[in-house]
């Protein structure tokens, strides 16, 4: 299982808002690249950078730190934030991402969507899923809708896409423990996905919890901001993969 470590930027800055409220964010004082040069140092492999600014303009604004960080370094990034049209993905592409990592456009536009997979190919797409009790929420979760996740992956499954990111809302910057009974029921409906797991990662017990059910990664944010997961461990962790 990867650990992937999330990079949450805001103003060109590296954030953490506790369930995506951006009136309740921590700002940490880290230099992006810098990091995630210590990251790759440490074994690190992949990188999930979401551009805030963004999702809440409609277009990417922080390409200039995803091109730096492809530039000078070897992780694999999926990015997301903004990404509505094909040409914003053809500026996240050119800036060095490897996946594209989207969630509203995939529910709300399918028919755009279906034509995004079919140019691109369905393996360069991370698709996210914002779960609330069950059912999704879009628009940065402010809008609750009645979508269940599993018909949502069923149908995403149907475009042949198979590596998904599903985010426990109610645990997201909470350091509450990860949504494993939901994850449970996702591998069981759907056991050839890559499930990446995201939200309430709080510490090693967790990432060995997502692991032994069967996720094919984990994104970790406040808990490694604040410790909880120290970089020496990702050196241990990533040799036993």
């Amino acid at each position: 299982m990867q650990i992937i470590p999330s990079f949450d930027l805001l103003d060109g800055k590296l954030v953490r808002l506790r369930q995506g409220d951006f009136e309740q964010k921590t700002e940490y004082d880290a230099n992006p690249l810098d990091l995630a040069k210590e990251l790759e140092a440490a074994g690190i492999k992949r990188l999930h950078m979401v551009d805030l600014d963004g999702a809440r303009t409609g277009r990417p604004a922080n390409l200039h730190i995803l091109a730096e960080v492809a530039a000078h370094t070897r992780l694999e990034i999926d990015y997301g934030g903004g990404l509505r049209s094909i040409p914003s993905l053809k500026q996240v592409w050119d800036a060095g991402a490897m996946l594209f990592s989207v969630g509203s456009v995939a529910l709300l536009a399918q028919d755009e969507f279906s034509a995004w997979v079919e140019k691109f190919g369905p393996d360069r797409f991370l698709v996210g899923a914002d779960v609330r009790d069950n059912n999704l929420a879009v628009h940065g979760w402010a809008q609750q809708t009645e979508v269940s996740i599993f018909d949502f992956l069923g149908k995403m499954t149907s475009l042949g896409l198979s590596t998904f990111t599903v985010t426990d809302i109610a645990r997201d910057g909470e350091l509450s423990g990860p949504g494993i009974e939901l994850y449970q029921e996702i591998i069981k409906r759907f056991p050839d996905i890559q499930l990446v797991a995201s939200g309430g990662v709080r510490d090693v017990a967790d990432l060995e919890s997502l692991r032994e059910i069967g996720c094919s990664g984990a994104i970790v944010g406040k808990a490694f901001f604040e410790g909880k997961i120290p970089l020496p461990f990702f050196r241990v962790y990533t040799k036993g993969e």
